[in-house]
């Protein structure tokens, strides 16, 4: 029995060869079909950039648009306030008159915006007529108030010769206002001799005026109200 003969095909070196490239170009295929998955990948991530960069920009962190609105609205709230405050404050301004009313104060006078000028009367037993008028250029208020009025190195001050204080007075051009004093109120004999008086727009007046007058005797003096009229500020006692 003649045993079985086992044959060896040789591949030829053109068989290997080929075999070789399709194995080559299997893996060369594969890797130009990941690379197109890639970049079908990219281009699909970079439109989705794109269009999100076309969106409304985000709101930085910790604001919103209802923040936006609310700082628009607390601006208008803010210019309305200040308009309504300042509305108020004028319309509040100015001295009571009395009646309900408002009058609209300006400038108060000092006594260095007066021209002065003083006279003896004789009536109510002798007194004097002190006159004020603003120097020109000067429109002041006199307050509602007792002018102050002082004699002597001692610097004693004339009291009330009315009940109430009167109208606050407004100085310009050739308005006048008047204030009468009596130096001497008492009956008995004796006094400070004078010739002179000092004259301020209330006790805090920096610039008192001291004003020449006939000599007078001084015991318990006392002065008027300011008053548009001669006949009103005569000082009885």
């Amino acid at each position: 029995m003649s045993g079985t003969r086992r044959t060896h095909r040789t591949l030829s070196p053109l068989h290997t060869r080929r075999k070789t490239l399709l194995v080559s170009a299997a893996l060369v295929g594969g890797a130009m079909l990941m690379t197109a998955c890639q970049d079908t990948d990219t281009a699909k991530d970079t439109g989705a950039a794109n269009g999100s960069s076309t969106a409304t920009p985000a709101a930085p962190a910790g604001s919103s648009a209802a923040d936006s609105d609310q700082s628009a609205d607390k601006g208008a709230d803010k210019g309305s306030s200040a308009k309504g405050e300042g509305s108020e404050d004028a319309a509040g301004s100015g001295a009571d008159t009395g009646n309900g009313g408002r009058e609209q104060v300006g400038q108060t006078c000092g006594a260095n915006d007066i021209s002065w000028s003083t006279r003896s009367e004789s009536q109510a037993g002798g007194y004097i007529l002190i006159t004020a008028k603003a120097k020109s250029g000067i429109t002041c208020y006199l307050p509602a108030a007792l002018p102050t009025v002082a004699f002597g190195s001692d610097g004693t001050e004339a009291g009330p010769a009315e009940q109430s204080v009167g109208q606050q007075i407004k100085l310009s051009g050739n308005t006048t206002a008047y204030a009468g004093v009596n130096p001497k109120t008492t009956n008995e004999d004796g006094g400070k001799e004078l010739d002179f008086i000092i004259v301020g727009i209330g006790d805090e007046d920096p610039n008192p005026e001291s004003l020449p007058v006939d000599t007078i005797t001084v015991d318990s003096p006392i002065v008027t109200n300011w008053h548009t009229t001669p006949a009103d500020a005569v000082p009885f006692d």
